[in-house]
């Protein structure tokens, strides 16, 4: 496949452009290997000055050290396209702009409300803007199977499959690419890597912050489609997947499929839903909103490796701390050598912290060394309330929201909205 010559940016002005792909190409230009104009896409009424002002902005607020040099660079390779997704005309203006560059083969990437996929790819192909281009398409890719299946045949139309990239962010994340290296680099873990030793694994993805602006879009997703049907399951296959038979995508996506069909169906009865205190009061959240801005659930995976260990799942905004992590504990000991009488055993686990302070972390039982020198527990730092702990089927650690964040839990609607914040 040959090497694009432009990229085309949908949703430019949109947040996840701000935080992740305008620093993204600054990285690339930084690197020489960006090299292609940058065709924005947006609503904004913007032009192309206010354009490479707002990704300077990006790329200085992403903490990087800058180097004034690929910084020009990026700027000087935008240009911006305003208008509607549904007019026509901002397809016949993007076409004239790819013109003007003398592309042929751009990448459309959709970095757009998931409702507007299918306006976009008509748009392109009605203006033969798909013929011989790739089109990225970021999560949540549809609401549910029939959407999903829909947005597929509406990409078909457009596009062959071979030019049609349905991606997930967050496995670039390299903390996330690190599981691979972890498991699959390192004879160590592979004989204790099953039901046998492992009594539990817990994934979280606790923020917190809120919604921050992005209240109309959240609105429309929730947490468990926002982060946990893409980002958390993708973690829960990484760690939970047979060894593929080499670093070939294909076979990577493979044996995560394996993982996939053999997970049974999520039981409501072990769901957990809840929203952070003030969601409701957030700009472009409808009053009476029941979308979740936190989820856990239980999760069982039916293989020879992992019959009967639980999978529990977590992600919430709003939390009273920020830790994107997942912790992987094995059976308590049957009792320890150097603890006081009646002293109960806790288990060994292992923590990868998959955030900015990545690294993997062993967790050790407490008791006393000769020589004087303790061992101590570091458990994890965002658990569950008991209530939610008991419906999930296990005990994760306390989880204390506190003031105006605290989480309201229920289960399948949110709970009723309190009359006041707590305090």
């Amino acid at each position: 496949m040959m090497r694009a010559d432009a990229l085309v940016l949908f949703g430019a002005t949109g947040d996840l452009a701000r935080k992740k792909l305008f620093p993204a190409l600054y990285h690339l230009a930084a690197a020489r290997r960006l090299g292609v104009p940058v065709v924005a896409v947006a609503v904004s009424n913007w032009d192309d000055t206010r354009l490479r002002a707002y990704a300077t902005e990006a790329v200085e607020a992403a903490k990087v050290e800058v180097d004034g040099t690929a910084l020009k660079e990026l700027a000087d390779s935008l240009a911006m396209v305003s208008g509607d997704y549904r007019d026509p005309a901002t397809f016949a203006v993007l076409a004239r702009r790819l013109s003007e560059t003398g592309a042929v083969r751009p990448v459309h990437y959709l970095a757009i409300p998931p409702a507007l996929f299918p306006v976009v790819v008509q748009g392109l192909a009605r203006t033969g803007l798909g013929c011989g281009a790739r089109v990225v398409v970021e999560k949540p890719f549809g609401r549910d199977l029939a959407s999903a299946r829909e947005l597929n045949r509406v990409l078909y139309e457009a596009f062959p499959e071979r030019s049609i990239f349905r991606i997930d962010h967050y496995l670039g994340k390299e903390p996330v690419e690190n599981l691979l290296v972890f498991r699959f680099a390192n004879s160590l873990l592979e004989p204790v890597w099953n039901r046998r030793y492992v009594a539990s694994v817990q994934v979280t993805m606790a923020e917190s912050f809120g919604v921050e602006g992005r209240g109309s879009f959240y609105d429309g997703v929730g947490a468990i489609r926002d982060v946990i049907q893409n980002h958390l399951l993708q973690v829960v296959a990484l760690l939970a997947m047979e060894p593929p038979v080499d670093a070939e995508p294909d076979s990577l996506r493979d044996e995560k499929v394996k993982v996939l069909k053999a997970m049974r169906p999520a039981d409501p009865a072990r769901l957990v839903r809840g929203q952070y205190g003030g969601y409701r009061d957030e700009l472009g959240v409808a009053p009476g909103s029941a979308v979740e801005t936190f989820a856990a659930l239980r999760l069982e995976i039916d293989s020879w490796r992992w019959a009967g260990v639980p999978f529990f799942v977590r992600a919430g905004k709003g939390l009273p701390a920020t830790a994107l992590e997942a912790v992987v504990q094995l059976h308590a000991p049957p009792r320890l050598l150097f603890s006081p009488d009646g002293c109960q055993p806790r288990p060994n686990f292992l923590r990868f912290r998959l955030g900015p302070d990545d690294g993997v972390t062993p967790g050790e039982p407490p008791g006393r060394a000769p020589g004087g020198l303790r061992a101590g527990v570091r458990r994890p730092p965002a658990g569950l309330p008991a209530a939610a702990g008991r419906r999930l089927g296990g005990q994760p650690g306390p989880l204390r929201p506190p003031g105006r964040r605290r989480a309201r839990l229920a289960g399948h609607p949110a709970a009723p909205r309190p009359a006041r914040p707590g305090p």
